[in-house]
């Protein structure tokens, strides 16, 4: 994600997490999809791969902006 959003609740907070979760899960949710359908056993591992890796940086993402503030203050 390249847009700058800043977190002070739990709401801001579980709006963020909604929406990467949809951004994740239309790309990469759907590309597991398709090649669990047309892939090989391989190319679904990948795809599975891919996907627990997009779940990963995003929270990653929000972790590092957290530590950032702590450090701001």
């Amino acid at each position: 994600m390249e847009d700058v959003i800043m977190i002070k609740n739990r709401g801001d907070f579980g709006l963020w997490a909604i929406e990467v979760a949809k951004q994740i899960v239309s790309e990469q949710g759907f590309e597991l999809a398709r090649t669990a359908r047309d892939g090989t056993e391989d190319e679904v591992r990948l795809a599975g791969n891919a996907l627990g890796q997009a779940i990963t940086n995003a929270l990653l993402e929000v972790y590092d902006g957290l530590l950032q503030d702590v450090s701001d203050e």
